[in-house]
């Protein structure tokens, strides 16, 4: 069923109201002024200044209409012409993946990757992180290695840098885990097969049954759950305040976290009850290529966490699936078409919004087709379904994603190869089809996906989306299957190709699906995504006019304040 969206052009900017003009007496707590303030809104789009009382924004205008609002106790921020935009709602992260990793030691970064086919440094490496860190009781890394066994790195080579405590390294695809033997005991992965038949089935295991070290999938969760629980809970929700610190550094102001628990969700809870929580989550219920169940249990949580969190801060009422998965030399199937839709219909009818991966074809055909199933059984609803990645889909399909309403979670900085983000050379179906997207009248919203994408740069990802150009990795160029790695997502050897040029998109529409298109897909558009009085005043002040900037140097710019709630939550001089 197609209904009206109400956007207005490029990527759907919804209609909004006009500026507030300010009265003389009217006078407000922040002003910030002489800026190059991009609004996002489509009546006014341009402002010099912005005033902010509270939590929230006042007016947008002219200094002298802003000054006006000053009294004794305002404080005025000189912006000194620099560029402002609406804060960054990434619209697809994993939050606590990233913010163990950030703790931990990085091996795949825009400069160099190191893994198993340098075995020698990669010991050397975690050695010395494991030396500089004895009090920590477990250790976890993020690397590129082999998810397509038996070309599969063992857990004897992580032995050899660290044999005394539990060694996790996160694949930078987060399908697949690499870990030693004490993390093995730790998870309770022996040679004996694991309960649930899903897990199992994604444990490598060598010609006698021994685990490898490698889980891939589905099996990733034992070795999660057991890391989560060893964890203590003060340790994580440092963990998370710093890592929501950490994206404030990028200009991002809210996520959306595409895996969680209700475990997790009362993590951001009990820091945004502390004061301590600087970016606005949206939180999903789901785990990596875990199928769900629709036990009592799961029925619960998930009511609970809807009925406990739905403020700007800590939201749920969101069910994340993986409709295949993100390891091998093609992402494995996770669902039966029947399946997935039977879920989808039940949770649909009882309102959650739901959000679905999807990296193949077919699995985005398969996706669509239970959307729309399941809107004409249900009923029309502002349901806001979503497709994450929608990277590669048949080509008669792309009318469907505006007919049927469905949002489009992408993410840039996996954009490009030479083939685009297909796993088979031989298909030439083009990718990333973003300017197609914002033809068709389908709402683009990005995001990082990090810690896939590491660092989780917006402006390197709408760099990406200005050039698309190719990049290429030499070290993890041999590694079979599963690699996001650093220089693939915008590190140091761009080459002078484009994939597909034509699928450009301009720097505005780019900003706008890191905006206003990312706090409409997570039903935030009222409060997120543009600087209008009555809107939060989440906004990001950076380095450069990135509207402006030369295609190939967007990628340069910082963020030099970011502003949560009318609270400066980072600023470079500090």
């Amino acid at each position: 069923m197609k209904r009206s969206w109400r956007f207005l052009s490029g990527l759907g900017l919804l209609t909004l109201a006009a500026f507030c003009v300010p009265s003389a007496l009217e006078a407000s707590d922040t002003l910030l002024v002489h800026g190059h303030v991009y609004t996002g809104n489509s009546k006014a789009p341009w402002a010099q200044a912005i005033a902010v009382t509270g939590t929230r924004i006042d007016a947008v205008g002219t200094d002298q209409e802003i000054l006006a609002r000053k009294q004794t106790k305002t404080e005025v921020i000189d912006l000194h012409g620099r560029t402002v935009i609406p804060g960054i709602s990434d619209a697809h992260t994993h939050m606590w993946f990233g913010a163990m990793e950030r703790y931990g030691f990085n091996l795949s970064t825009p400069e160099a990757s190191i893994n198993a086919d340098n075995p020698d440094l990669l010991v050397e490496k975690i050695k010395a992180y494991a030396a500089s860190h004895p009090a920590d009781k477990w250790l976890i890394g993020r690397a590129d290695f082999g998810t397509v066994p038996p070309a599969t790195p063992t857990h004897k080579l992580l032995d050899r840098a660290v044999s005394d405590r539990p060694v996790v390294i996160h694949n930078t695809s987060e399908h697949a885990l690499w870990v030693n033997a004490k993390a093995l005991a730790l998870a309770g992965i022996t040679d004996d097969p694991v309960a649930d038949p899903a897990e199992e089935r994604n444990i490598v295991r060598d010609a006698t049954g021994h685990p490898s070290g490698i889980l891939l999938e589905a099996a990733m969760e034992v070795m999660e759950r057991a890391i989560f629980a060893a964890i203590p809970r003060d340790e994580k929700l440092a963990l998370l305040r710093d890592a929501s610190h950490y994206l404030n550094r990028f200009g991002i102001t809210s996520v959306v976290n595409a895996t969680g628990s209700l475990a997790e969700i009362e993590l951001y809870g009990a820091l945004r009850d502390r004061g301590e929580l600087t970016v606005r989550t949206r939180n999903s219920f789901g785990a990596v290529a875990v199928n769900h169940h629709l036990t009592p249990e799961f029925l619960a949580e998930l009511e609970k966490a809807r009925t406990t969190y739905h403020d700007d801060w800590v939201s749920a009422n969101l069910v994340k699936f993986f409709s295949d998965g993100g390891s091998g030399m093609a992402p494995p199937l996770t669902y039966e078409h029947s399946e997935y839709k039977k879920l989808v219909l039940e949770l649909d009818k009882r309102g959650y919004q739901i959000m679905t991966h999807a990296l193949r074809g077919d699995a985005a055909h398969m996706v669509l087709d239970t959307y729309e199933a399941v809107e004409k059984a249900n009923g029309p609803r502002d349901r806001r379904f979503r497709m994450e990645h929608a990277e590669l889909f048949p080509l008669e399909d792309l009318p469907r994603f505006a007919a049927l309403s469905v949002l489009v979670s992408t993410q840039p900085s996996f954009c490009c190869s030479d083939i685009g983000s297909n796993f088979d050379a031989q298909d030439k179906t083009p990718t990333d089809r973003w300017r197609s997207m914002a033809q068709s009248g389908a709402l683009l919203a990005f995001g990082s996906d990090w810690p896939c994408t590491f660092p989780p740069d917006p402006f390197v990802g709408i760099q990406q989306v200005v050039r698309r150009q190719v990049w290429k990795s030499a070290t993890a160029a041999a590694t079979v299957g599963g690699v996001f790695d650093g220089a693939g997502q915008g590190g140091a050897v761009p080459t002078l190709s484009s994939y597909t040029p034509e699928e450009r998109i301009s720097v505005e529409q780019a900003v706008k699906a890191y905006t206003m298109g990312s706090a409409y897909a997570r039903f935030s558009e009222d409060t997120l995504g543009s600087l209008e009085p009555g809107k939060l005043a989440d906004l990001a002040v950076l380095s450069q006019d990135v509207f402006a900037a030369a295609p190939d140097a967007i990628a340069n710019t910082l963020v030099t304040m970011t502003m949560v709630g009318g609270k400066v939550v980072f600023n470079e001089a500090k």
